[in-house]
């Protein structure tokens, strides 16, 4: 684990991506939480079908396209 602050990061950003594929890099900000870097593995990354739905899903509460469920304690009610 490594822990910097955001001027270290912005000023060797190379050698925090390299160094993210072996540990987590941790980015200490000023009145900002910590952001940490880390590599994403097969099992973690979205494919582009994945990030294409959510945009579609993100678009469609944007537009007000989504079924209000009126009971909480049976949503199946409310969608089929």
């Amino acid at each position: 684990m490594q822990v910097i602050n955001t001027n270290e990061f912005n000023a060797n950003q190379k050698k925090y991506f390299d160094l993210a594929e072996k540990e987590p890099v941790y980015v200490t900000r000023e009145n900002a939480p910590t952001v940490v870097i880390n590599v994403v593995n097969d099992e973690d990354a979205l494919s582009s079908e994945k990030l294409s739905a959510i945009q579609k899903g993100l678009e469609d509460i944007k537009n007000g396209n989504t079924t209000p469920i009126e009971d909480i304690n049976n949503i199946w009610e409310s969608i089929l």
